[in-house]
């Protein structure tokens, strides 16, 4: 996965944004629903200001701001829902209704009805929060002290195929959650607390009762998608672990049947692209070396600057690199957004590239995990913020962060309530779907790549590709929320924590730690969205249905041939049917949405397995006679 998770404006509006408002005496139900969009809209901006600066300055004083606005909100929310109970039953416009029903819903974080026990929740929310953007692996003390931060570390996985250094890597990122551990127990406490206030059993249950289903037929659902789609990561990961024991040997490339956790690439196993030199099926087929091209298109920019300036000082030099750096970021903005105009979607407001933040700052700690951003009501103020560098994967996370920016310039018009995605997974599969139209073609349309090659290696070599960021990701997308259901309802006692996360990525993803990893760590909350506090569900969810989307717009395009060979680039007929899509927000079930875009009202993913058809095959025939599968732990 290229981004991950992120706090969509409507959710913090609601979090951190509602006033308190006196009742007018024989209010009605539509008038009450009226006033809740109203009241949305007046405090929305305190919200989402007092989370950006939370995250773009993480300082003492940005977490009292953010503690102290969330508390407001939180509070102000229950008494919300609090005044919704006394018009169940009553009469009201269809609007209204699911303007009620989504009330409960809107917060990821419901908080108890105890004054001080909010304020508690608040506080702990974003102090987690902040030491997950603030975190460092450090080793050495005194002068000799050397830290690392997460884009550091990451490189380190996805450069140096060094097994040792790998796993020392690893480690010292996982270092940064251990004292997150108890803050983390409280965190489940408080919020089944005020779960058990909004009439449902925990936490977990709440987040699966937001899809228009009973929160039973929603888990399974997310089961038999995930049957769907598990053969043929059955076959991905016995390639992939293959390939490691060929590279580091039986005793190093697998444990017990599974991958190393430290040893693909990515710190939560999640994206395998790292890999692609190992993995690539085809070394001597045409490359599309994104990343290549991006770097040297930012060495250029680089040189100019420095050519521009006669005898710089040291500061000045770094000054110049530092804007090099900017026109990059900016330059690979552009191009995404060039996609989206290319559908007949309106430009990004100018304030966009204003006011986002595209870099590490070099003053202040920053939370750098990449998120789009809808700042106040009518979405005039939209912004991204990440720390891009120049390489294929922040491209594709740029292009999938502007998917929810759009999505928040098409549902702009909506009431508040319903300016949010159709269910959190549209949201999120938004941008994914346009990079699914990023093929070797349109990749040389826009300069990113030489010519295509056509051939069999060609499209193998183009799908694995796609696969080890895909495919890879979706037993991921399952096991994080698995692991905090059964955290929120005690199936997962605190004692179990560690325990019960590696239980699961062993079942879902077939990955194991190559060193014990007992219960003094804390594993899970070394990915941002646990701290964070993000529903993931979400996330494999967006990849079963951007295939659906995609399908649906190829079909719209007037694409024949292979799914995986179509883009939709430029036409107005796809971008037409997704603005209208997007236009709906959550105005009505998501039911409906779906099949207003792609004719049925299910999530489905056969449209993973057409697009993938030629590599499932081609993995079966590299796989043949090996003992595939791992055994549950």
């Amino acid at each position: 996965m290229r981004l991950r998770p992120r706090l969509l404006a409507a959710s913090l509006a609601a979090l951190c944004a509602l006033p308190a408002t006196a009742a007018p005496p024989r209010e009605t139900a539509d008038q009450f629903a009226a006033r809740v969009n109203a009241t949305f809209a007046e405090h929305f901006e305190e919200g989402t200001s007092a989370a950006w600066l939370s995250q773009t300055y993480i300082n003492d004083d940005t977490a009292r701001i953010a503690s102290l606005v969330s508390e407001r909100g939180l509070g102000r929310l229950n008494a919300l829902v609090e005044e919704a109970r006394r018009f169940e039953g009553q009469p009201m416009s269809a609007a209204s209704a699911r303007t009620l029903a989504l009330l409960k819903l809107s917060t990821a974080m419901p908080a108890p009805r105890d004054p001080a026990r909010l304020r508690e929740l608040a506080t702990i929310a974003t102090r987690l929060d902040q030491a997950y953007g603030a975190g460092q692996w450090c080793r050495g003390e005194g002068p000799a002290k050397v830290c690392q931060n997460i884009g550091q570390i990451s490189q380190t996985l996805a450069s140096n195929r060094d097994y040792e250094a790998q796993l020392e890597a690893w480690e010292g990122w996982h270092t940064i959650s251990v004292p997150m551990r108890r803050d983390y127990v409280r965190f489940v406490e408080l919020t089944n607390e005020g779960a058990r206030a909004m009439g449902y059993a925990d936490t977990g249950a709440m987040w699966r009762s937001g899809y228009d289903m009973p929160a039973d037929t929603f888990a399974a659902e997310t089961d038999r998608l995930w049957d769907q789609v598990r053969p043929l990561y059955e076959q991905l990961q016995c390639y992939t672990r293959e390939k490691l024991v060929e590279r580091y040997g039986r005793e190093r490339g697998q444990v017990d049947g599974m991958i190393p956790a430290h040893l693909t690439g990515n710190l939560w196993q999640q994206d395998w692209s790292n890999l692609w030199e190992l993995l690539q099926p085809y070394p001597k087929a045409a490359k599309l070396d994104v990343t290549a091209t991006l770097e040297r298109q930012h060495r250029e920019r680089v040189e100019k600057a420095l050519a521009a300036l006669k005898d710089p000082t040291p500061a000045q030099q770094a000054e110049a690199e530092r804007q090099a750096a900017m026109e990059t970021a900016i330059a690979m903005t552009r191009l995404a957004e060039s996609f989206y105009t290319g559908l007949g979607m309106p430009a990004l407001p100018e304030s966009f590239y204003e006011k986002s933040q595209f870099l590490r700052p070099r003053d202040r700690e920053v939370v750098c995990h990449a998120s789009a951003w809808q700042m106040n009501p009518d979405a005039s103020d939209v912004r991204m913020k990440m720390c891009i560098e120049p390489n294929e994967t922040d491209l594709t996370t740029i292009y999938h962060e502007l998917g929810h920016i759009y999505y928040y310039l098409a549902y702009k018009d909506q009431p508040l309530s319903f300016q949010t995605g159709a269910h959190d997974g549209f949201h999120e599969a938004i941008g994914d779907t346009i990079v699914l139209s990023m093929t070797p073609k349109y990749l040389q349309s826009v300069g990113l790549v030489g010519e295509a090659e056509v051939s069999r290696e060609a499209t193998i070599n183009a799908q694995m590709r796609m696969a080890l960021a895909k495919v890879a990701f979706m037993p991921f997308g399952l096991l994080i929320d698995r692991w905090r259901w059964g955290v929120f309802d005690g199936s997962i006692p605190p004692e179990r924590y560690n325990s019960a996360w590696w239980e699961l990525k062993a079942k879902y993803q077939g990955v194991a730690p190559a060193t014990p990893r007992g219960e003094d760590f804390f594993d899970p909350g070394a990915k941002y969205h646990v701290p964070g506090n993000t529903p993931y569900t979400r996330y494999f969810l967006s990849h079963v249905l951007q295939f659906q989307f995609y399908k649906a717009l190829c079909d719209a395009a007037g694409h024949t041939g292979p799914l995986h060979e179509c883009s939709f680039a430029g036409n107005p007929e796809a971008g037409r049917r997704y603005w209208a899509m997007m236009q709906a927000g959550a105005s009505q079930p998501w039911q409906k949405t779906l099949k207003e875009l792609t004719g049925g009202e299910r999530m489905d993913a056969s449209a993973v397995l057409e697009y993938f058809a030629p590599l499932k095959a081609w993995l079966e025939e590299q796989n043949r006679g090996k003992a595939c599968g791992w055994p549950a732990r």
